[in-house]
């Protein structure tokens, strides 16, 4: 295989073009998928269920990590099951936004700063199945069988069940903040995710009015039209691997597909896209993008914020500046969407 330049050098042993034949122009034209029949009535039920269920947290102290206090707390999630995350109180100052924070497809062993700011309150939900704090609870904890889970019916399908324990994620920070001096009742809420994360996300945040804005990272699980059409190392290869024997899973993908979500977002989202990423092909990832510029073009409310990164899910030369860039990019959105949130003018 003929990689591109500077692909060929950066990955020579690369058993697939992670370009997948696009240029920036082209992956900047993807759409996102076509909306099937029911899909925000769908999303909206599962929505008005979750918002009524109590968190019922139990936290256990886990020590100081840099500017926060942490503990580990578990809380009630979709289902009745209950779930452990990771809970990080600022020590010193206010408390100005609070931040649900995803992760990627391998889990989470321990919480991460890097986009968080100083005066955020931050909940590392791990998904059902995943990491160290939820192994095997709810869900396998291999990826390529954890991304098939339930997906004979969209009622139990795994990441939309994923996507639902964000909301019930989000209660849990809210409930844990209730005795916390000079926090506000109605304190604005930001969501960060990466690939897995980014595509859950992706999928909850748009229903959920709690939430200001949101990062998406090389968001997973965007273009099922794109996906399903080509290989990749990640864990859409075994949903492809699946449909193509069970093509009737595709309309359960179809209702959870996380570009047609975005088209529903209504706050300031950033969602950095990478031009090469063999573990998510990128035609999704921009998919997911162009979700959202459909709905800034809407007037819901969406801001599109793009970043586009060289390469995802991959060491390659510059990525130290890149991520740094983009953390502190994030970090002033999360200021920014804050800010848009609670300005009288804006309201």
């Amino acid at each position: 295989m003929t990689l591109p330049a500077p692909y060929d050098a950066w990955f020579p042993d690369s058993p697939i073009d992670g370009t997948y034949g696009y240029d920036e122009a082209g992956l900047r034209a993807v759409p996102p998928a076509a909306e099937p029949d029911g899909f925000a009535d769908l999303w909206r039920s599962w929505h008005a269920a979750a918002r009524g269920v109590p968190a019922d947290v139990v936290a256990e102290p886990a020590g100081r990590r840099g500017a926060h206090e942490v503990s580990v707390v578990t809380f009630t999630a979709d289902g009745g099951l209950r779930l452990r995350a990771w809970l990080a109180l600022p020590v010193d100052g206010p408390v100005r936004v609070g931040i649900v924070h995803g992760h990627g497809y391998g889990g989470r062993e321990a919480p991460s700063f890097e986009r968080v700011p100083h005066d955020a309150a931050v909940i590392f939900p791990v998904a059902r199945g995943l990491g160290t704090l939820n192994a095997g609870v709810g869900a396998p904890d291999v990826s390529t069988a954890h991304v098939l889970a339930g997906i004979e019916d969209v009622e139990a399908y795994v990441l939309g069940r994923c996507a639902v324990d964000l909301w019930h994620a989000a209660t849990a920070l809210q409930e844990a903040l209730t005795d916390v001096p000079g926090v506000p009742a109605d304190l604005p809420l930001y969501y960060a995710g990466t690939s897995f994360g980014g595509g859950v996300g992706a999928l909850a945040v748009p229903w959920d009015d709690r939430f200001v804005g949101a990062t998406l990272e090389v968001p997973s699980f965007g273009q099922y039209d794109e996906r399903l059409a080509v290989p990749c190392t990640g864990s859409g290869e075994a949903q492809r691997a699946y449909v193509a024997e069970h093509p009737e899973a595709r309309a359960v993908l179809a209702l959870t597909d996380a570009s047609v979500a975005a088209t529903y977002l209504r706050v300031p989202t950033r969602v950095e896209c990478a031009l090469w990423d063999a573990h998510v092909p990128p035609p999704g990832q921009f998919g997911v993008a162009a979700g959202v510029s459909a709905a800034e073009r809407a007037g819901t409310g969406a801001e599109l914020e793009l970043a586009v990164h060289s390469a995802g899910h991959a060491e390659y030369p510059g990525q130290a500046r890149e991520m740094a860039a983009a953390f502190a990019a994030t970090r002033g959105h999360v200021k920014r969407a804050v800010s848009r949130a609670t300005s009288p003018r804006l309201r």
